[in-house]
């Protein structure tokens, strides 16, 4: 059989601007595609092109005869008023799908989404259930290519899980647009880079994502090592040239070309080699507080419903929190709480004096009609970062922005971009806690490889929403999950907190109405073995003294630091300094050990 699609030679560009040149691109039977690349590589582009939606300025898209493409687009909306039954049916009608089979393909593909009322008006439907719908909508016409624009934004984790299943179990082949790294590990049998550092502009590789990482890492290396040998020819011919060659002989001027065209290879060799990515560093404080946050007992109801009920949790400094749970459960009223906003209806929350909180809203507020330098600099051409005057032209830089972006104004933006802008501006706070709601959407993977490190290396105290599975599972030190129905549960890791979730959603699916679904509580009890054992209690109940012993030893090694009499002496500023260090460490191993007896206690 020919491919599905098959794409040769196509070029697209923005104005001045080359998204790719000369490309090719074919989509097979069986084929589970991930397409993957920087922000503004044209990935996008591209699928709108092999969906047939928008034309190449260059090449060719040749579709196998009969063949039925599907599309979704990254954004899912629907019209007023329209019911779920009533966009299946078009769609349907659309795909020339014959009228006695159409009720049938119907309620098998709602059944499959698992929103069998198609009664429901489509627009009311939340982000997940309209991106679950629109997937729906491409494949009840038994498409033979599904093109999915990142389709796990807006999805939950049942629904990752959901969607998984179905690429995998599916007849038909598939291209995806996805930065989420675990799904591109579950489900693509091969990966596809569009990128301009390939001499093909593409980079192709057969198997799963950790298999392209290596193949990648493979051709970068081959890419270096030529680099580094056309230099040595290049040194070699200049050096040669140089010393005036005549020429007019033969041998004399056919050296000259091949010299030329060594440079200029070099020149592009080296051109495709400079790849880049942005510099996120986030601020932390001097704070020496431990206890930033504390939630004693807490119930926060809304509009008549318990979001979370009896919730005790202290966020200490250096503590990662990954922030879980299906879409609605109250993650961002959870955020909302702790930045003070939000009271709670029973219980008490409690934050250090004087704390500096920096808080990204998935919302992503932006004044939208001022430029990209106002947005960064309100008031001058200049941030201070880090205690350094810095140009907005430079800053911005950091953050892959050109100097003509800087006049552009913001709501022309990418939604990539706009979380780049969003993040260089909160870096220009320090802060002792970072609430960080869903700042991974539209980020490219190499972004996110930078916003990870960064995250690692900040010093302070983080919460973490996110979608982002391979993120969580390496960012966070505890894992905080809810359950949707009011309870929570305190996990060592995000794994965790996976097994104990989807332990859950089965039950739920299979336990008969009268019976009993254990609590989150009560599960992670089971699943994680989270009881203290006889030392370990013992060790839980003279903690907290031995924690403030730590402190006062810690307070009484910094006094002796700042001592005068100390300062002007080496030899006991080198024994003071070494004490603080020894204290320093000693406290930093109790919180830690604290929080994990407290996240075993549950």
């Amino acid at each position: 059989m020919p491919p599905i699609l098959n794409a040769q030679g196509l070029s697209k560009s923005f104005g001045a601007t080359p998204l790719f040149r000369d490309i090719a691109f074919t989509v097979s039977d069986g084929d589970r595609i991930g397409l993957i690349g920087p922000n503004g590589a044209g990935k996008s582009t591209l699928l709108k092109i092999l969906a047939g939606e928008e034309d190449g300025d260059s090449g060719d898209v040749a579709v196998r005869r009969r063949a039925r493409i599907g599309y979704v687009r990254q954004e899912s909306t629907f019209g007023s008023g329209k019911t779920i039954r009533e966009i299946l049916e078009a769609a349907l009608v659309a795909g020339n799908v014959a009228e006695g089979e159409r009720e049938g393909k119907l309620r098998e593909t709602s059944g499959r989404i698992g929103l069998p009322d198609v009664t429901v008006e489509a627009a009311t439907l939340s982000g997940g259930w309209r991106k679950r719908l629109a997937i729906a909508e491409a494949i009840v016409a038994a498409p033979d290519v599904l093109l999915l624009d990142e389709p796990t934004n807006h999805l939950d984790l049942a629904g990752i899980a959901w969607l998984e299943e179905l690429l995998n179990e599916g007849s038909f082949a598939s291209v995806i647009i996805t930065h989420d790294r675990y799904f591109l590990e579950n489900v693509a049998t091969e990966i596809v880079e569009l990128n301009r550092v390939y001499a093909d502009g593409v980079l192709r590789v057969q198997g799963s994502y950790s298999k392209f990482i290596e193949a990648r890492q493979a051709y970068l290396e081959s890419q270096s090592r030529l680099e580094e040998s056309l230099r040595n020819r290049v040194r070699t011919e200049v050096e040669w040239l140089r010393r005036g060659p005549k020429a007019r002989a033969t041998k004399a001027k056919a050296r000259i070309d091949t010299a030329n065209q060594l440079i200029d290879q070099l020149k592009e060799v080296s051109a495709r080699g400079q790849s880049t990515t942005a510099t996120i560093g986030f601020a932390g404080t001097d704070r020496q507080t431990k206890r930033l946050v504390e939630l004693n007992d807490v119930t926060i109801e809304l509009g008549g419903r318990k979001i979370v009920e009896h919730l005790s949790f202290l966020i200490a400094n250096g503590t990662r929190v990954g922030l879980v749970g299906p879409n609605g459960s109250g993650k961002t009223t959870i955020l909302r709480l702790l930045t003070g906003e939000l009271a709670p209806s029973v219980g008490e929350a409690s934050q250090a004096g004087s704390l500096r909180m920096v808080y990204f809203s998935q919302m992503r507020e932006l004044p939208e009609k001022v430029t990209l330098r106002r947005a960064l600099a309100p008031d001058s051409d200049s941030v201070v970062y880090q205690g350094r005057v810095v140009h907005v032209a430079s800053y911005a830089q950091k953050f892959l922005f050109t100097g003509d972006q800087l006049n552009q104004p913001v709501e022309r933006l990418s939604g990539g971009e706009r979380a780049r802008v969003l993040i260089a501006r909160l870096m220009l706070e320090p802060a002792d806690l970072l609430l960080l709601d869903e700042p991974t959407n539209d980020l490219d993977i190499a972004t996110l490889e930078v916003l990870e490190e960064s995250l690692l290396e900040y010093k302070g105290a983080l919460v973490l929403v996110t979608h982002d599975r391979y993120m969580l599972d390496r960012v966070s030190t505890t894992v905080l999950g809810l359950d949707g129905k009011g309870s929570s549960a305190v996990f060592a890791d995000y794994p965790q907190w996976e097994q104990w979730f989807l332990s859950q959603q089965s039950e739920r699916e299979t336990a008969p109405e009268t019976e009993k679904t254990a609590s989150p509580v009560e599960t992670a009890a089971v699943l994680t073995k989270k009881k203290l054992s006889y030392l370990e209690a013992r060790e839980f109940a003279t903690i907290e003294e031995r924690v403030e012993a730590a402190e006062a030893r810690l307070d009484a090694a910094r006094d002796l630091v700042s001592d005068p009499e100390v300062a002007v002496d080496a030899t006991k500023l080198t024994e003071a300094l070494a004490e603080m260090e020894l204290a320093q460490a000693d406290s930093d191993a109790l919180y830690a050990r604290w929080a994990e007896l407290t996240a075993k206690a549950g």
